[in-house]
């Protein structure tokens, strides 16, 4: 079974730094290109990263670039997003997301068009 479990969320002081990862499991990871969003209380969910299947190619919402770095690590079926100088409204249930695709180099920016995604994990930033 497919399977995305995200980790590393916590509660943390404003200016701090967190590291989210996302295991896959039960699948082929590399034919996937992945995504970070974001939903806060009262917010729409939002793209926060993006990378290509190859890790090529990298999109961030002008809300954290910057501060945040997505990388990925086929060997190893995960994907992480580092988060530097973090600020309240940071604040969110962060979600790992999957994308089936051919193209090696595509970025995809619409939750929409992702095919699998993981529980979520809560970033709490305090002031």
């Amino acid at each position: 079974q497919v399977q995305l479990v995200e980790s590393g969320g916590g509660l943390v002081q404003a200016g701090d730094s967190l590291r989210l990862s996302c295991a896959a499991s039960g699948w082929s990871f590399s034919s996937y290109g992945m995504g970070w969003f974001r939903q806060a209380p009262g917010k729409e969910r939002d793209i926060v990263a993006a990378i290509s299947r190859s890790g090529s190619s990298t999109y961030y919402a002008d809300s954290v670039k910057g501060r945040f770095t997505i990388s990925r690590d086929n060997a190893k079926k995960s994907v992480y997003l580092q988060m530097n100088s973090l600020k309240p409204e940071d604040t969110a249930v962060y979600y790992c997301a999957a994308r089936q695709t051919s193209m090696s180099a595509l970025v995809t920016t619409t939750s929409n068009r992702y095919d699998y995604w993981g529980q979520g994990t809560q970033v709490t930033v305090s002031s």
